[in-house]
């Protein structure tokens, strides 16, 4: 059932709905995909608030969504070597902005670059402007490696994408880590980005 908490907005930039506690009460229009972030939050007994909104195209049409969620604008990148042979998925805060030298050095590996989306689809089942420590819930053979920066792993609560960009949701930092990453098979490398 849907709990609302506050009525649906409209940001200057995209449309928000109101505020939902838990998976939406009809599925109709849903993917596959997003019900299954869903059908895994509750089997893992992760609470979660949600909210729907227009397709956010950039970080700064997250603004609007992170604000009504009440948390601060974490930005997930889909990186890979040269070789394209490892691949990373990386949190950072959206306020920060990424040099590729900063995290190769701490990772001790050649400079990293944006993978490609036919990647993304192969390895976490998502696309463009979707991308979502959710995905890792497709990655079952462990080809991604989840990097996450000190800040957004000390944040109380982390926002999401449930493998589609029409959607968010606000778990807690700690819910993630300790229930969501063991079953799916992965583990988190804290790195400390300028």
């Amino acid at each position: 059932m849907e709990n609302q908490i506050r009525p649906e907005i409209q940001s200057e930039e995209i449309w928000i709905s109101e505020l939902f506690t838990g998976r939406p009460e009809h599925m109709e229009g849903r993917t596959e995909k997003e019900a299954a972030v869903y059908e895994l939050l509750d089997r893992l007994e992760i609470p979660y608030e949600r909210l729907d909104h227009e397709v956010t195209p950039s970080i700064e049409a997250c603004h609007g969504v992170d604000e009504r969620l009440g948390i601060r604008i974490c930005k997930n990148l889909f990186l890979c070597n040269r070789q394209k042979t490892d691949f990373y998925l990386l949190l950072m805060p959206g306020d920060k902005v990424f040099h590729t030298k900063d995290l190769s050095k701490q990772l001790g590996c050649a400079r990293l670059s944006f993978a490609d989306a036919e990647h993304m689809e192969e390895y976490l089942h998502i696309t463009p402007g979707s991308v979502s420590i959710m995905g890792l819930m497709n990655d079952t053979e462990g080809r991604v490696r989840l990097l996450i920066d000190r800040e957004v792993a000390e944040m109380e609560y982390l926002g999401f994408h449930p493998c589609v960009n029409t959607s968010s949701l606000k778990a807690r930092t700690q819910d993630i880590i300790r229930k969501f990453l063991p079953a799916v098979n992965h583990t988190m490398t804290v790195v400390e980005l300028p």
